[in-house]
């Protein structure tokens, strides 16, 4: 038989196909290491959009930036200008005051170092989540709680006699300070209850308390927080009634007075607030576009009011253990804080009205604004993924001062009886947790009954005359039974907050 000449012969066909098949080999290891680089081209780009938009975030709450700005001269950014100011004073000051006086001289570097690092803070430090009146002014606040912050840190590592040395530098009458507890008497004569001894309570401080509990409510927004932070607090005066004296009352004055009349009367009134501001329509009309002088200067007041409204909503009905532990350790922190402002004047001698004592609780309500705000995003927000920065820095303070305290009055807390602290502790947590089951069991009857009243109306509008409900009617409902409590406070936000973003703001 003849071969033909596109027959491969047999001893040359086996080179030929083992070619073929590397060939093929080849082809599919690079489809395979091609599949392969784009699989991880796409998930790291896939990482970096997750990164930015969590970074996007969280800057919301950190850094909060102001929309739709009008007057452009408050909020661009003029550093070589504030440079040249802050040198040249800095000259003039440095070269022409009288520097005999050591005392002095250390006094006036102390604020000019303070000036200077403020003015640092309003170039570099975050804003947190708020804008209005400006962002600056909350740069500045801080700025302020990370000095007082570092000053605490110094603090502790000072002993007894260098810390009151630094205090009479500081003020040289508290050499003579005596504590509150060692000139008056508490709880006595209880039974004695007169219209002139009742209005003799009624002075400074008991509108300062109003006043702080019209605040906590303005910024905790939730009447139920609102009560059991009041009621644990007046627990936690009985419990460590035995080492601070001032901490007796009467039962009139706990009850009535403290916690019907201040801090009922101030949760009232911050609550009252939150419920105007909450229904108020933002919308933030330039005030170039003012044409008289009233509406300008009633839009410059308006700058100090906020620039929009954020729904607060603590409890939910299917919150998990997280949640819940994080109301916890928010409400310890409270009670922490006021305990705080107590053992602080008494370990250290001084009284109420003096400025180290009025000076830091205005500080620290300033620092409070943002902080629980970030706390309440980051307990609540499942994109929040960690604290804000003055969240962090007032968590920190409130244990430095807490820690401050324990060294400092060695001699007082040796007095203290372990089973009052546990007990007040553990008194405490139940408290909470009654409270916090109280409010889920609510929530979840006021969404009941909210899907119960969408339900009637929605089948009165489709029910004919005689009774007969259309077919899908009930599909629908079961929908709107599950979707009715998201589509609520879908629209509640919406009506909140689509004049706050949609409007003007600065």
């Amino acid at each position: 038989m003849v071969q033909s000449i596109f027959t491969v012969p047999a001893y040359e066909s086996q080179p030929v196909c083992l070619l073929l098949q590397l060939l093929v080999l080849t082809v599919k290891f690079k489809k395979v290491a091609h599949n392969r680089d784009m699989a991880a081209a796409v998930a790291p780009r896939t990482h970096r959009k997750d990164n930015v938009n969590y970074n996007l975030h969280f800057r919301m709450i950190n850094e909060q930036q102001v929309d739709d700005i009008c007057l452009d001269f408050f909020y661009k950014p003029h550093t070589i200008t504030l440079l040249t100011v802050t040198l040249l004073s800095l000259m003039y000051f440095a070269f022409t005051r009288n520097d005999e006086q050591s005392d002095n001289n250390l006094r006036v570097g102390l604020l000019v170092v303070v000036s200077f690092f403020l003015v640092i803070s309003v170039l570099a430090l975050p804003n947190g989540p708020f804008t209005r009146p400006h962002p600056a002014i909350w740069r500045m606040v801080f700025g302020l709680s990370v000095l007082y912050f570092l000053f605490l840190v110094f603090l502790l590592f000072l002993n007894w006699d260098q810390v009151k040395i630094l205090m009479y530098w500081v003020d040289p009458n508290l050499r003579y300070a005596t504590r509150e507890a060692d000139i008056m008497e508490y709880a006595v004569n209880c039974t004695v209850i007169t219209y002139e001894r009742l209005l003799s309570h009624f002075d400074i401080f008991a509108f300062g308390h109003f006043a702080g509990w019209a605040l906590k409510a303005l910024l905790i927004r939730n009447y139920s927080l609102c009560w059991t932070i009041s009621i644990t607090w007046e627990l936690t005066e009985l419990f460590f009634m035995h080492l601070l004296p001032n901490f007796a009352e009467c039962w009139w004055d706990q009850v009535i007075l403290d916690i019907l009349l201040c801090n009922g009367g101030g949760i009232w009134l911050g609550m009252t607030a939150c419920r105007f501001l909450e229904m108020r329509t933002y919308h933030w009309a330039s005030i170039k576009e003012i044409h008289t002088t009233t509406g300008k200067i009633k839009r410059a007041v308006l700058q100090f009011t906020p620039a929009n409204w954020t729904y607060v909503r603590w409890f939910d009905p299917k919150s998990s253990f997280q949640r819940l532990a994080g109301i916890y350790l928010f409400m310890v922190l409270c009670q922490l804080t006021e305990l705080n402002t107590f053992f602080l004047k008494h370990i250290f001698v001084f009284q109420a009205c003096h400025p180290l004592s009025w000076c830091r609780i205005l500080l620290i309500g300033a620092i409070t604004a943002p902080t629980v705000r970030q706390y309440f995003a980051y307990l609540t927000d499942t994109q929040c993924k960690r604290v804000g920065t003055q969240c962090w820095v007032f968590g920190a303070i409130t244990f430095l001062e807490a820690l401050a305290c324990v060294k400092f009055g060695h001699d007082l807390f040796s007095k203290t009886q372990i089973c009052h602290v546990l007990l007040w502790l553990l008194c405490l947590a139940l408290i909470t947790l009654l409270c916090l089951y109280g409010m889920m069991w609510y929530e979840q009857n006021r969404m009941k009954s909210i899907s119960v009243q969408s339900e009637d109306c929605n089948d009165s509008s489709v029910v004919d005359s005689c009774g007969f409900v259309p077919e899908g009617v009930s599909a629908q409902r079961d929908s709107l039974r599950s979707l009715q409590p998201t589509k609520r406070r879908r629209a509640s936000g919406r009506n909140r907050f689509v004049n706050g973003h949609g409007g003007k703001k600065q």
